[in-house]
């Protein structure tokens, strides 16, 4: 049976969301969800049945409370209000890791609701093209297309970094056909470009490049909130660049 439009993020979704946002302790409080889904509600339009507190009056808990008025939204709306929510202070304050966690989920599952139409100045035709040069390579290719949706959705920019370091270092073990860790990599790089026709200049300052590549990636990748949004871009634009002239570097000698 075709699920109907306003099911496209079901209630089951939305009772798992509010059993996070407004847990007991970690949660908002009532006030805050009064305060916020009657925000959405005049926005919208749209009728709420709880916009008063305390809820109890009513023999009602904060988390069934937030569930029936998330309900009142249709499923775009309620994508966006739950999104929303995950960033609130009081959650990225008291239960960060849960509501990072329901946030992957949400975009992962219902990330055709997002109103979001370009989140970013991302060179995205340098992204596909990199996209196609991975086809030989599941794993790495797995990994930086998570760092894209994540990057897309805004979620976990410190993981975005992490997955496209680890995307760069998969790759690079499949073409030099060795376990080595990105840092143990960096001697042989230069070596490779110059022994497929790359001039000593070009391999010297690409063996530079990814050596203070992997620098920023360990000074930042631990620190979330120190990590600047347009050099997530530059990453994920430099990364592209390593991989796709890696890899043609290696087609062009394998034909």
């Amino acid at each position: 049976m075709a699920i109907s439009p306003a099911e496209e993020l079901p209630a089951v979704f939305v009772t798992h969301a509010a059993e996070i946002l407004a847990d007991t302790s970690r949660g908002l409080s009532g006030n805050q969800i009064v305060k916020e889904t009657a925000a959405y509600a005049i926005d919208w339009n749209v009728s709420i049945p709880y916009d008063t507190y305390p809820f109890t009056k009513l023999g009602l808990n904060k988390r069934s409370a937030l569930t029936a008025n998330l309900l009142a939204f249709n499923s775009a709306q309620r994508y966006r209000i739950i999104r929303d929510l995950c960033d609130h202070r009081t959650i990225q304050m008291q239960n960060k890791a849960e509501a990072d966690k329901l946030k992957v989920l949400l975009f992962t599952r219902y990330g055709h609701l997002d109103d979001k139409a370009s989140p970013s100045d991302l060179n995205l035709s340098l992204v596909e093209e990199t996209r196609h040069w991975l086809d030989g390579y599941a794993e790495s290719k797995q990994l930086f297309e998570a760092a894209l949706q994540k990057h897309e959705h805004g979620v976990f920019t410190r993981n975005v970094l992490d997955d496209l370091r680890l995307s760069l270092e998969l790759l690079l073990k499949a073409i030099f056909e060795n376990d080595k860790s990105l840092e143990n990599q960096l001697s042989s790089l230069g070596t490779y470009i110059k022994a497929r026709g790359g001039s000593s200049e070009l391999a010297n300052m690409f063996a530079k490049l990814a050596e203070y590549y992997s620098k920023y990636q360990n000074s930042y990748v631990k620190h979330d909130d120190a990590v600047i949004g347009e050099e997530v871009e530059f990453m994920f634009e430099i990364t592209s660049s390593f991989m796709k002239h890696l890899i043609r570097l290696r087609s062009r000698n394998a034909g």
